[in-house]
């Protein structure tokens, strides 16, 4: 990829449940393009990745949401699977997490179900975005303009529907990601 990240910090940002190539195919594509990249979580450990409903690979956390501090990466990815963005939305310190992001400007990637952490963090209204299908209700009642697009990015926001959308994926946000902050 043309785009370097030498030298920037990314969070990833998942729990149980995360589908695991949404997870390590865009942290695949940061680290060729040379950041470092943080596994934060909402709790220590290792989370348990998904293939559809199949248990995948297990991961190590490198910090706790009650311990990350968004001041201190460039940019943050928000993969999908569907009980992950569950568990995230409901751990108050993984919502502010996000939000500090939006608050700076930095840029952010998410995919698939991982718009309903975003939801949660009412960081999405007035921004057009895709996601899973079926979010489309609960995105479009959070004030987004949602489209049928394989990868969207909206002031630094790069988002796709699903795992047949990950190279355009992976290669916008490591775009967006070497721009920094909007």
């Amino acid at each position: 990829m043309a785009a370097t990240l030498r030298g920037k910090r990314i969070a990833f940002l998942a729990a149980d449940g995360v589908e695991e190539v949404e997870y390590t195919k865009p942290r695949e594509a940061v680290e060729s393009a040379g950041a470092r990249v943080e596994l934060v979580s909402t709790e220590p450990g290792e989370i348990q990745a998904f293939n559809h409903l199949d248990h995948g690979g297990k991961y190590p956390v490198d910090v706790t949401t009650k311990e990350a501090d968004a001041g201190a990466y460039d940019a943050l990815v928000l993969p999908g699977g569907v009980a992950n963005p569950d568990f995230l939305r409901t751990d108050p310190e993984a919502v502010r997490f996000v939000k500090s992001f939006f608050a700076a400007g930095k840029p952010v990637g998410v995919i698939c179900h991982g718009p309903w952490t975003l939801v949660e963090a009412d960081v999405v209204r007035g921004r057009r975005i895709t996601s899973w299908p079926s979010l489309r209700t609960d995105l479009t009642n959070a004030g987004v303009s949602w489209v049928d697009e394989p990868v969207v990015t909206d002031n630094g926001l790069v988002s796709s529907r699903k795992p047949d959308d990950l190279p355009a994926f992976c290669a916008k946000i490591v775009e967006e990601f070497a721009e920094g902050k909007h």
